[in-house]
């Protein structure tokens, strides 16, 4: 074949590709006799069938086989013989393709950035470690006991004004402008005074009720509520108490522990531990990475494809507007014009695609791969997302390789990441808690 490359600009190539129509011919009719070996028409015996037969009703769709392998083993050669990594699959336009001719066509593609290791070693980063207190862990467990608790009825003499930690069984109806809204009414309802999870007003509104009492309450729907007919309403609720219930405490103890499965309250305790620490450790590792991510950021300085930009890009933008059009615009985002926003978001565009790059490629040259067994693992921690149709989630990614591939990038870039870190010179910092979660949302912040 004749190649002459037509466009050297940036990342992007061009080539015009000429093939000589006598390798064509060949082929076509090696492919056609491999067709008249197997053919079978009717009135011919198997293999049988005269090659001017099988021309006539074959030579079209051989033809095309043919030109369509040729056209993209040559621009797999091509890519090859020069060492040139696509971005993307290539453009391909037929210039001229007639019977017994040389077929000619252009090639247009963007290629993958040269791009230069930085030197891990130089990094330096810091990694906050955080453990769980005793306060920490006994206010967690307090929690699990007020979940488990039980409540008794309050009678006869011993009924008193309700208070904040009591629970009264109401019946209610709530009313915007005088009118019964949907979901507003309820019966032998139990409202903990106090609790969380209310309309403010409407518990707190109950203090003092008792059991045969009526009340109306006033109260106004947050802003943000959930129901946008009632968001920011002013509502009127009818009470009437109907029993008074106060929470009979759990006692901490081995007993207590037993029903939660454990042998005793230490073990519960050590459990509580356990999870709160792997919780501290993924948000310190969180907030290393991101620490990581911008050390490299900092570091390298490569032109990313147009495409892949465009890509990611339109991906950015299209989740703006459909904030916009839910009315959730950021507050940084508020009062700027479309033109600032594009420029802004463009380049936060770049960097992800820079820093994707670069990750591939530390992954690519390091030989860092996803093992099968990695994979299966990620299926099963997503299918476990969904109880009782863990089945069902692992058969679609089974029967959907595309869908499982979606898993294995997220695997890849933690892998890689691992890799850097361990090449990185990083300094360990006990913090508290409270520093930790602070750290952790001042990153997040200022991530792209």
């Amino acid at each position: 074949m004749h190649v002459t490359e037509t466009l050297s600009e940036g990342l992007k190539r061009g080539f015009n590709v000429v093939l000589p129509a006598s390798n064509i011919d060949a082929k076509r009719e090696k492919r056609l006799a491999e067709v008249a070996k197997t053919v079978t028409l009717p009135g011919f015996r198997p293999g049988k069938v005269p090659m001017s037969v099988v021309k006539k009703r074959y030579a079209g769709a051989v033809t095309a086989e043919i030109l369509e392998e040729s056209v993209n083993t040559a621009t797999g050669q091509i890519f090859s013989e020069r060492n040139l990594r696509t971005a993307a699959q290539p453009k391909i336009e037929i210039v001229s393709i007639e019977d017994g001719k040389d077929v000619e066509f252009k090639i247009e593609a963007e290629l993958l950035p040269d791009i230069t290791m930085p030197d891990f070693a130089a990094i330096t980063l810091t990694r906050l470690k955080a453990e769980p207190g005793d306060d920490s862990i006994d206010k967690t467990l307090g929690e699990i006991a007020k979940r488990q608790q039980s409540f008794a009825d309050v009678e006869g003499d011993d009924i008193v004004p309700a208070e904040i930690g009591h629970t009264l069984v109401v019946d209610y109806v709530g009313r915007v402008d005088g009118v019964a809204f949907d979901g507003g009414t309820g019966n032998d309802a139990s409202v903990e005074l106090g609790g969380s999870g209310y309309i403010p007003g409407f518990a707190e509104g109950m203090v003092g009720m008792k059991p045969g009492e009526t009340r109306q309450i006033n109260v106004t729907f947050p802003a943000e509520y959930g129901a946008k007919e009632l968001a920011g309403k002013d509502a009127t609720f009818d009470i009437t108490a109907k029993a008074l219930k106060k929470a009979v405490p759990v006692e901490l103890n081995d007993e207590f522990a037993s029903t939660m499965g454990f042998e005793s309250l230490e073990d519960v305790r050590k459990a509580i531990s356990g999870s709160m620490q792997r919780e501290y450790d993924q948000a310190s590792r969180l907030r290393v990475k991101r620490e990581l991510l911008d050390a490299l950021a900092a570091l390298v300085s490569f032109p990313v494809p147009e495409s892949m930009l465009d890509s990611e890009f339109s991906q950015i933008w299209q989740r703006i507007e459909t904030d916009r059009a839910a009315g959730q615009v950021d507050a940084e985002d508020a009062g700027k014009d479309d033109e600032t926003l594009k420029s802004e978001y463009r380049a936060i565009a770049e960097r992800r695609v820079r820093l994707g790059l670069l990750l591939a490629e530390i992954g690519r040259a390091n030989n860092i791969n996803v093992t099968q067994e990695e994979l299966n693992r990620a299926m099963i921690r997503e299918a476990q997302r969904y109880p009782g149709q863990e089945k069902m989630v692992i058969d679609f990614f089974t029967k959907n390789p595309q869908a499982a591939e979606s898993l294995r990038g997220p695997i890849y870039e933690e892998k890689v990441v691992d890799y850097v870190l361990e090449l990185a010179q990083v300094t360990d910092k006990i913090v508290s808690v409270e520093e930790l979660t602070a750290e952790v949302e001042a990153k997040a912040d200022s991530a792209a």
